[in-house]
């Protein structure tokens, strides 16, 4: 769902999937049964810093985002390139949305192998640990989506709450970390949208220095004073109808 001042229109997904998607989905769906078909996919493919750094295995950030832990970890990608996605690949161009698209996912992919290293944590379990799915390049299409619409309202179902898309990037890091247990390359998120936000700012991209501390505790200020005001009027609408009901005759 989502709405712009007076005017609100509830919509479940888009209603338009355009071909770059389609495409992506469908690429994304093929390799996920060649992983299954053809041995060895999974581990050549995945991300894992040591074999990356130390072993020569520079295409490890371009194939990674291909891959996919289970049927579960790629529907739930699937979708949220389909739903967030096909909006922004229409309002881009498939040229703009696909080149987006696969920054996020390789510069994920290098961040996922280099912060190891940046934080010396070099011991061999996680060096060696395989990290496989499009979850960086999805949260690049995440962040520019709520910044080219900031003031939309989304509806979630689980669980049952509305907030602009603006929040859509905090809001999905609080849930992960809340619901999402481990196995979560929460760097792999981050790093997509570290990623997609420097090229968007680069490009001077409208909306995109609102993803800066200052807008957001700018915004985060206005939500509160919206929530005041809503008590306000709450408290007003409650000791109207008191009074209303009152069968007292002055």
């Amino acid at each position: 769902m989502y709405g712009r001042g007076h005017q609100t229109q509830i919509r479940i997904g888009p209603t338009l999937t355009p071909p770059i998607v389609q495409q992506l989905m469908i690429a994304n769906a093929i390799v996920f049964v060649l992983q299954f078909v053809v041995p060895g996919v999974y581990e050549y493919g995945s991300v894992r810093p040591y074999l990356m750094w130390q072993q020569g295995h520079i295409w490890e950030p371009f194939t990674y985002m291909w891959l996919h832990a289970g049927l579960g970890h790629i529907l739930m990608n699937m979708f949220a390139l389909w739903m967030f996605g096909s909006p922004l690949a229409l309002a881009w161009g498939p040229r703009k949305f696909l080149r987006f698209y696969l920054l996020c996912g390789v510069g994920a992919g290098f961040v996922i192998a280099t912060w190891p290293y940046l934080i010396m944590n070099l011991s061999p379990q996680t060096l060696l640990m395989p990290t496989v799915g499009a979850s960086g390049a999805i949260y690049g299409v995440l962040l520019g989506y709520s910044l080219t619409w900031p003031d939309r309202v989304i509806a979630l179902i689980f669980p049952p709450i509305t907030f602009r898309a603006i929040w859509l990037i905090p809001g999905l890091f609080l849930m992960t970390l809340a619901f999402g247990g481990g196995g979560i390359s929460h760097i792999g998120h981050l790093g997509g949208v570290f990623v997609g936000w420097l090229y968007l700012r680069r490009k001077g991209e409208a909306g995109s220095r609102t993803l800066s501390f200052e807008h957001l505790k700018y915004r985060w200020r206005r939500y509160r004073m919206r929530q005041k005001l809503r008590s306000v009027r709450l408290d007003e609408w409650e000791t109207r109808r008191n009074h209303d009901d009152d069968p007292r005759v002055h």
